[in-house]
């Protein structure tokens, strides 16, 4: 197959020049490029030129988990052999990667090479908020495009209510389309796919939140299984186990993954910074660089809170992924590890310190 040949058929996949040219020294050993489409216990499917075909992920690090082959991923793939195997993978030009549920502190990549990160959240149980700003500091951080779409659509008739659930999104997910879809009318569906159409998109989300049903409207037709999810809290059992390429009629490919109990941070403080801009805004204005907004004299962003301009819930929020993060980091940074002792050792002092003017004023 000449390389015109093999270039058509993989450009619906995603390939281009720039991945031609990062293959080039691969091309000259022999070796196939190809897309990995699904991972299995050390297998993975690669679609090439030739066709699919399954190879071992055997000599790509396997104890590491942020080296390990993952869907998304463009290979150098034997071109015969049993078993075949994966050489290598090239360069990620995005990872989606959130922290594993072990004691570990390991990252876990979800996928590679993403473009847009579609967040669904279901309209059939109450929003939340904070969940949503943890999977968008996830997803600015990868290097992908967030797009938040509040499934279930159908389920909330009242178009002044469905307008307010779409603004109170907005609001948390500032530079972010927010959509309202619903997979079983088809509304809004001709946007979302308009937006993340030509490249290629990973489906993120809790059990139950209509990714499988998303995912077939995207694909035109019933290739996700679908669970109905419990009444009583809109939870769902995990339809999809594994995480799939496919491709979408429209043009692009979609990566849907199995619904995620766990969304840990990891090392994702360019994320949360993306996710709350206006209080990063509102910080370099502080009076104090450090400042911790608190009860420091010239703080912009108390100040923000008390004229209702930055409500408390999004300060709160923002507080409580900036420690996760830095907890996650200290546990493989010691230069961090040092500084954030050095900064719990101040804040001691200091509060030490304002005890004793009180007992001084109390006397």
């Amino acid at each position: 197959m000449s390389s015109t040949s093999a270039f058509a058929a993989l450009a619906p996949y995603g390939w281009d020049e720039a991945w031609a040219d990062e293959f080039a020294p691969h091309d000259s050993e022999g070796l196939l490029p190809g897309r990995v489409v699904r991972v299995d216990r050390g297998q993975c499917d690669v679609v090439t030129a030739h066709g699919s075909l399954r190879a071992d992920t055997a000599f790509v690090t396997p104890h590491d988990p942020m080296r390990v082959v993952c869907t998304g991923d463009w290979v150098a793939v034997e071109p015969a052999g049993n078993p075949r195997y994966v050489r290598t993978y090239l360069p990620r030009r995005t990872a989606f990667v959130r922290s594993t549920s072990s004691q570990r502190s390991e990252g876990q990549i979800l996928a590679a090479n993403v473009d847009h990160a579609i967040i669904a959240v279901s309209l059939a149980v109450e929003l939340d908020l904070g969940r949503i700003e943890r999977f968008l500091a996830l997803a600015w951080e990868s290097g992908a495009q967030p797009v938040v779409v509040l499934t279930k659509a159908d389920l909330v008739p009242d178009a002044a209510t469905l307008g307010h659930l779409v603004q109170d999104v907005e609001t948390t997910a500032p530079g972010v389309p927010v959509l309202a879809v619903s997979a079983v009318g088809g509304d809004g569906l001709d946007v979302l796919t308009a937006v993340v159409s030509g490249g290629t998109s990973v489906l993120l989300g809790q059990s139950g939140a209509g990714k499988s049903t998303l995912a077939n409207a995207l694909l035109g037709e019933d290739v996700m299984e679908v669970q109905a999810t419990r009444d009583v809290d809109g939870k769902g059992r995990h339809t999809t186990t594994t995480r799939n390429l496919l491709l979408m009629p429209g043009g692009g490919v979609l990566i849907d993954t199995p619904g995620l109990r766990g969304v840990g941070l990891w090392d994702a403080a360019t994320g949360v910074g993306q996710v709350f801009s206006e209080i990063e805004e509102l910080a370099a204005e502080c009076r104090f660089h450090d400042c911790a907004h608190v009860s420091e004299p010239g703080c912009a962003v108390l100040a923000a809170i008390e004229a209702g301009e930055l409500p408390v819930r999004r300060l709160e929020s923002y507080r409580k992924l900036i420690r996760e993060n830095q907890r996650i980091v200290a546990k493989t940074d010691a230069r961090v590890r040092a500084e954030l002792r050095r900064d719990w050792k101040r804040k001691g002092a200091e509060g030490r310190a304002a005890m004793e003017a009180k007992r001084g004023r109390w006397r």
